[in-house]
C-alpha cells in the first residue's frame, strides 16, 4: 500500500477533512495502542543495535501474500528476501533520521487524506474505506501512520539523491548518437588449439597465485548440525480423509453459494385463507412427488404472474435477497430439491434450486483434503511441539528426543553462518546454531518457529574454526585458475602479435566471420564481450580496417572493424535510452549509498 503513496495533495482545502482521520483513529480503540513494531517475538537480526523481530518479518511476509504479490507456496523462499529488505529499510531510516529529515503531523495528515486508496468516487476522504483498507492490509491506524512517516523519510532521501544527478543536453545528444550507431566488422576466435604448446603451471606460479589469492581459499567458521523438525503439513499428508468427509466439507463450504431459484407462490387473506393456501401447496407438493414438472405447475398455480411465465424462475440469488425464512429454506437445499412450505411477508412458497454457482467438487478436492487433514493433526502437532519444548530443554542429546517424539534426526554437512541451504538458510536458524549456548556450551537450541506449520530444534554435532586451507588441499582449484590465466595471457599475446602483423599489412591465413550493421542492443548472436570491444575501437579512416582483439571468457577474438555508420534516428528509442540513463545514474547513487551504509553497519543475523 505504501508503494502507491505520492505527494499528491498540497491544497489547503485538504485541511477541512483532516479531522476525519483523527476521528477514524479513535474508532480502533485500544488496538491503536499496539504499534506495528511493538509486539513480542525474538530478534532475528540487529542493524546497528536496533532489533528486527520475527513478528515484523512474519507481518511483512503475510502482507505480501495477502496483497497477492506472492503466492502462498513461495512463502518460505520469501522470508530471506523480506529480511534483507527490512535490513535495507532500517539502514536508510537510520541515515535519514541522522540527517534530520522530518515530516510534520500536518504533512502526514495531508498525505493520508489525499491518497486515492482512501477516497470515494467523488475524490473525498472516506473514513469507512480507510478503516477497511487498513484492516485488509493488516495495519492499525497508528502502525500505518508510523510506517508512512518512516517510508516518506526514506523516499525523501532517495529522491534527493536521484535529483542531485542530471544529464546535460549535450550529453544526451552524444548518448543518442552513440546509441544509434552501427558497426560492421570481421572476427576470428583464437582458442587453446592455436597455441604452439600446452601451458603448464610451475610450482612457483602455483605458490605465488595461492599466496596472492589466499582469501579465496579461506574456509569460514563452520558447524555440522543435528536437527529435528515437526511439520504440520507433513503430518497432514499421512492422514486419510474419506470421501464422505470431503463431500460434507464441500457442502459446508458451498452452503451459501449463489443459486438459481424457482418458486410457486400462493397469497392468502384474500380469496383464500392461510390454511387453504397451505393445503393447495401441499397438494402441489404431492403432484411434484408424482413426477409432474415444477415449471409447468408454477405456470398453472403460482400467483406470481411474472415468474410463472418463466416456470417460476427468480434468477440467481445471494443470501439476504428475500429474508431469513426464504434464505433458510433456499440455502438448505441441494440442486433439484424442493422445499417444504415457506412463509414470507408476500405469501407462501414452494422453492426449488435449479442451479448452484459453486466450484465443482473435484476442483476443490485437494484443497479440502489439505484443510481437513491439517485440522485433524493440529491437536497432535501442538502436543508434539510442547513435548519438543520440554524434552529438548533438558536432554543432553537430540537423538533421544527424536526417538521419544517419533521424529527423524537429520544431519547437515559443514555449514557456515552465511553458507547454509534449504531449511537451514531460513531466518533465525543459523543465529541459533552459532549462539553461545548452542555452539560453545553444547546445549540444544530453543524451539525455532520457522513458520506457522514448522518447529525446529538443532544441536551442534561438530565445529571447526575459520582457516585458510593449505595449498595441497586446494591444489586442483589453484592449478585450474593458474593454467586458465596463463592460457588466456598466451592467447592475448598471440592476438597482439597478429594484430601488429595485420596493421603492418601482412596477409595472414585467417578464417574471418563477417558481422554487418551490428548495433549495441542488437548483437545478432555475438557475445557481449565481442560487441563491446568492437564499439571501443576508433572509427576507420578510409578503407583500411582498424584491428583489435577482445577477451571472451577463455577465448580471445581478433577484430577487423571496417565501417561505422550513424544508423537511423528513432526518437522513441532515444528518449527511452536518455530516460534509462537518468534512472541508472539515480540508481547508482542510491546503490552507492546503500553499499556504503552496509559496509559501515553492524549487521547481525
Amino acid at each position: 500500500m505504501l508503494q502507491s503513496i505520492r505527494d499528491r495533495s498540497r491544497s489547503w482545502g485538504a485541511k477541512i477533512i483532516i479531522g476525519a482521520v483523527v476521528v477514524t483513529m479513535a474508532l480502533f480503540g485500544v488496538e491503536s495502542l499496539v504499534g506495528l513494531f511493538g509486539g513480542g517475538g525474538d530478534d532475528i537480526a540487529k542493524v546497528n543495535g536496533e532489533p528486527i523481530t520475527r513478528q515484523q518479518l512474519e507481518l511483512e511476509v503475510q502482507r505480501a501474500i495477502r496483497s497477492g504479490q506472492v503466492p502462498p507456496e513461495q512463502e518460505r523462499a520469501l522470508r530471506a528476501q523480506m529480511l534483507d529488505q527490512l535490513i535495507t529499510d532500517r539502514l536508510l531510516t537510520q541515515y535519514a533520521e541522522e540527517g534530520g529529515l522530518h515530516l510534520s503531523e500536518e504533512q502526514l495528515d495531508q498525505i493520508i487524506v489525499s491518497l486515492p486508496e482512501f477516497q470515494d468516487q467523488d475524490g473525498r476522504f472516506d473514513s469507512e474505506l480507510f478503516r477497511n483498507r487498513l484492516a485488509s492490509a493488516g495495519y492499525t491506524p497508528v502502525a500505518f501512520r508510523e510506517e508512512l512517516r518512516v517510508d516518506m523519510k526514506r523516499q525523501q532521501l532517495q529522491q534527493g539523491l536521484a535529483f542531485s544527478d542530471f544529464t546535460l543536453p549535450s550529453e544526451q545528444e552524444a548518448l543518442a548518437a552513440l546509441q544509434r550507431q552501427t558497426r560492421s566488422f570481421r572476427h576470428h576466435t583464437l582458442g587453446a588449439d592455436d597455441l604452439e604448446a600446452e601451458v603448464q603451471a610451475s610450482e612457483e606460479a602455483l605458490q605465488r597465485y595461492y599466496e596472492a589469492n589466499a582469501d579465496s581459499y579461506r574456509r569460514p567458521e563452520q558447524v555440522r548440525l543435528e536437527y529435528v523438525i515437526i511439520d504440520r503439513q507433513a503430518m497432514a499428508e499421512e492422514v486419510e480423509i474419506d470421501e464422505s468427509a470431503l463431500r460434507d466439507a464441500w457442502q459446508e463450504r458451498t452452503r451459501d453459494a449463489d443459486r438459481r431459484i424457482s418458486h410457486i407462490m400462493l397469497t392468502f387473506n384474500g380469496d383464500r385463507s392461510r390454511d387453504e393456501a397451505v393445503a393447495e401447496l401441499e397438494a402441489v407438493r404431492a403432484r411434484l412427488d408424482d413426477g409432474e414438472s415444477f415449471a409447468e405447475l408454477a405456470a398453472e398455480v403460482s400467483d406470481d404472474a411474472v415468474s410463472a411465465e418463466q416456470g417460476g424462475d427468480l434468477g440467481v440469488i445471494s443470501p439476504g435477497f428475500f429474508g431469513d425464512a426464504f434464505d433458510d429454506a433456499a440455502f438448505s437445499l441441494d440442486e433439484g430439491q424442493v422445499s417444504d412450505v415457506v412463509e414470507t411477508e408476500n405469501g407462501l412458497h414452494l422453492l426449488q434450486v435449479t442451479g448452484l454457482e459453486r466450484e465443482p467438487f473435484e476442483g476443490m478436492r485437494d484443497e479440502l483434503r489439505r484443510e481437513l487433514a491439517v485440522s485433524r493433526v493440529s491437536s497432535e502437532f501442538n502436543e508434539r511441539v510442547q513435548r519438543l519444548i520440554d524434552e529438548s530443554f533438558a536432554a543432553d542429546d537430540l537423538q533421544s528426543v527424536a526417538d521419544d517424539i517419533g521424529l527423524e534426526l537429520q544431519t547437515s554437512d559443514w555449514v557456515s553462518r552465511d553458507g547454509a541451504d534449504g531449511v537451514l538458510s531460513e531466518p533465525g536458524v543459523m543465529s541459533q546454531a552459532f549462539s553461545a549456548d548452542v555452539m560453545e556450551e553444547g546445549f540444544n537450541s530453543e524451539v525455532i518457529e520457522l513458520d506457522n506449520d514448522r518447529r525446529m530444534v538443532l544441536r551442534v554435532a561438530d565445529h571447526r574454526d575459520a582457516t585458510t586451507l593449505p595449498l595441497e588441499e586446494v591444489r586442483e582449484r589453484v592449478e585450474a585458475s593458474v593454467e586458465a590465466s596463463l592460457r588466456r595471457d598466451a592467447l592475448v599475446a598471440l592476438a597482439a602479435e597478429r594484430v601488429e602483423a595485420l596493421r603492418a599489412g601482412e596477409s595472414l591465413d585467417i578464417d574471418w566471420q563477417q558481422a554487418e550493421g551490428v548495433a549495441r542492443q542488437q548483437s545478432r548472436g555475438l557475445s557481449n564481450a565481442l560487441v563491446e570491444a568492437a564499439f571501443r575501437l576508433p572509427a576507420p579512416e578510409g578503407d583500411a580496417p582498424v584491428y583489435g582483439h577482445a577477451v571472451d571468457g577463455d577465448e580471445v577474438v581478433l577484430i577487423a572493424l571496417e565501417r561505422v555508420e550513424e544508423g537511423e534516428i528513432d526518437a522513441q528509442v532515444e528518449q527511452f535510452v536518455a530516460s534509462m540513463a537518468e534512472r541508472l545514474r539515480a540508481q547508482a547513487a542510491i546503490q552507492g549509498l546503500l553499499d556504503d551504509l552496509r559496509d559501515k553497519a553492524d549487521i547481525q543475523r
